[in-house]
């Protein structure tokens, strides 16, 4: 008995520390950050950094000069930032949205797996790899009626757009089917058409969830750094036209850390505060929109009860009552009220009412919702024709280079040597995935079971332990890179090492490996857990035997989706792991440079088109495999754990 109680108690203080884990990684990003950047923004000036328009530094800067040679003002940038965002977020807000309705209500049903897997594989593509196809396809395209070669705010907003369209299709598509089908079944009774019911009411009642998408895909935007570095052009200079080259934060800091003195570093760590600020506002309105769409749910769902439950009491009004009708009932109903007094309408509202009454009528006269059902469709067979558009380019041109140079994937490094082979890059990419999950998935799962299975959703401290795993997913992964920059690079020498590249994408790692896991263990019945407890089995017993083997097809996901992200990054590795293809490592301590940013260096300088195409191809064949990898062995558990022939 001793023993069991021990074991309890052990158990549940190793699951304890993981998740303080996630908190502690919050407070070393924030501290870390706040620490490297506070004295560039004593020595410059809080508002002229923020509010200054002149960047110009000298890297021979340094904190103890009486005075600064260079100027230090990122307000450009954070225009262009917000240029960018916004774009992205007209054109990528719009096609996910109706792809979305596309995919919930017009799609057919054998096509309705095709099109949400396309647009999986969407999320799953690379962004360097959109940034590759943006340089080799968008650009020279843009180019023939651009004043410039094409970069500028329309490439970055086009890119981008396509780029946060699958997270804006996926929880938008989620809110849809998630409305209550009485909501669209009511509309139909009374009179309303299928366009009529989904635009005018579905997705009226799941609009909380599209702003969270929205939300949530400007986060996505604003965080972005490699495809925006690669079209925007990178000059500091006001967006003021769609073709004028300008440049964002995170380019910002990609592009000068590299060769930073002591005051332009400690300024380009304050650029990626000033970035972190903007995510963690995004977040948090996305957070306080997502708990007004639970609420919102869960209110519309008891009132629409009630009002049918009315209606079922009004002898004939159900069946007697059109949408035309309704209208006028309610205007009828409202006048009453004015005539007598009672209502305390003001002529203002009045006002606001023969407004919509009026936008409503124009609504219905254009046909607006059949309007909305043509470019669903259109949506929908845009995603299609990106993603083959995307691969179909990169695959004709990167293929014939794979077969006719077998040496850039098998052949061996020689210095100095014109003959590029990304061999190194594979086995840095392998070896980086291994640590990286070695240190995200004991730490994510412990956390998810302290979190599912310990915890009280009362407790303070486990509200504190779900914020600062909100916060780690919505770090941009150029601040995850400075901070293993700050931290584990100093740790190591002040060398770019494999070793700081994976512990730093490792951290990364952590928010997606809990959400997935915690999801997986509230899906497993509880009857499952108090037949384990009837049999005499402990809780410890029970979570290792019961519930986490009956979890396993989302924890399995998860990992594959997480090696997928981690073949994916580029930006945490370029100043943490290396950025210069070299010869095979043999240890952690060694520096390299992954695929993704192989693919990035390699597309830079021009010199090497057709290697940069066949790293593209591996890219996206390996990511791609793994994703479809995750949606089979999920597929074939979930069958057999519900016994499923």
């Amino acid at each position: 008995m001793k023993t069991a109680n021990f074991k309890e108690k052990a158990g549940k203080t190793v699951f304890t520390i993981a998740a303080m884990i996630c908190v502690i990684a919050v407070i070393a990003i924030l501290g870390f950050m706040l620490v490297k950047s506070l004295p560039a923004f004593r020595k410059i000036g809080f508002f002229n950094f923020v509010f200054g328009d002149n960047w110009s530094p000298d890297r021979l800067d340094k904190y103890d000069d009486a005075s600064l040679s260079g100027t230090y003002g990122v307000f450009k940038m954070i225009i262009g930032t917000l240029a960018a965002t916004v774009g992205a977020l007209v054109i990528g807000g719009t096609l996910g949205y109706f792809t979305a309705v596309f995919i919930a209500f017009y799609c057919p049903k054998r096509l309705k797996k095709i099109f949400s897997s396309t647009v999986n594989l969407l999320a799953g593509i690379p962004s360097v790899v959109y940034g590759f196809f943006g340089i080799m396809f968008l650009l020279p395209l843009l180019a023939n009626f651009a004043p410039n070669n094409g970069s500028g705010l329309l490439a970055t907003s086009l890119i981008l757009g396509i780029m946060i369209m699958p997270t804006v299709v996926s929880l938008s598509k989620t809110s849809l089917e998630a409305v209550p089908r009485a909501y669209y079944e009511g509309a139909l009774a009374l009179g309303s058409t299928h366009s009529q019911a989904v635009f005018g009411t579905v997705t009226k009642a799941a609009k909380s969830g599209v702003t969270a998408s929205l939300v949530l895909g400007i986060g996505r935007a604003l965080g972005e750094t490699m495809a925006v570095v690669m079209v925007a052009g990178n000059s500091v200079a006001y967006p003021d036209s769609l073709f004028n080259s300008f440049r964002v934060l995170t380019a910002n800091i990609v592009m000068e850390m590299g060769y930073a003195g002591e005051v332009q570093q400690g300024a380009l760590v304050a650029t990626g505060v000033i970035l972190l600020v903007f995510v963690l506002i995004v977040n948090l309105i996305f957070g306080a929109i997502s708990k007004k769409t639970i609420k919102s749910a869960v209110n519309k769902t008891g009132l629409f009860s009630r009002i049918f439950k009315k209606d079922d009491e009004k002898s004939g009004v159900k069946n007697s009552v059109t949408s035309g009708v309704a209208s006028k009932i309610t205007s009828g109903v409202a006048t009453d009220k004015k005539n007598n007094a009672t209502s305390g309408v003001t002529k203002r509202n009045i006002v606001f009412e023969k407004i919509a009454d009026f936008i409503s009528s124009l609504k219905y006269k254009m046909k607006t919702a059949s309007v909305g059902a043509g470019v669903s469709v259109g949506a929908g067979i845009f995603a299609g024709i990106t993603l083959l558009l995307i691969i179909g380019f990169v695959l004709v041109k990167g293929a014939p280079t794979l077969f006719t140079n077998p040496h850039l994937l098998f052949g061996k490094y020689e210095f100095n040597s014109e003959k590029i082979t990304i061999l190194p890059s594979i086995a840095t990419t392998l070896m980086t995935v291994a640590l990286s999950l070695l240190v995200a998935v004991p730490i994510g799962i412990c956390t998810a079971i302290f979190l599912n299975e310990y915890a009280k959703k009362s407790n303070v401290f486990i509200k504190i332990i779900r914020g600062a795993i909100d916060i780690l997913n919505g770090v941009p992964s150029i601040v995850y890179g400075l901070f293993g920059m700050i931290t584990f690079v100093a740790l190591i020498k002040g060398r770019s090492t494999i070793m700081a590249g994976s512990l730093t994408v490792g951290i990364m790692l952590l928010p997606t490996i809990v959400r997935s896991t915690e999801e997986s263990l509230k899906s497993v019945q509880d009857s499952l857990r108090e037949g384990s407890f009837a049999l005499g089995a402990g809780k410890m017993r029970t979570i290792f035997k019961i519930v986490l083997p009956s979890a396993l097809p989302g924890i399995l996901s998860a990992i594959i989706l997480s090696m997928g992200r981690v073949i994916s990054e580029s930006a945490p590795f370029i100043y943490t792991m290396g950025s210069v293809i070299s010869a095979m490592p043999t240890s952690y301590f060694d520096s390299n440079a992954t695929l993704a940013v192989a693919l990035y260096r390699l597309s830079g300088e021009g010199w090497y088109v057709n290697e940069a195409y066949a790293t593209a191809v591996v890219l996206i064949v390996l990511v791609l495999a793994l994703n479809f990898l995750a949606e089979l062995i999920a597929g074939k558990l979930n069958k057999k754990l519900q016994g499923e022939k």
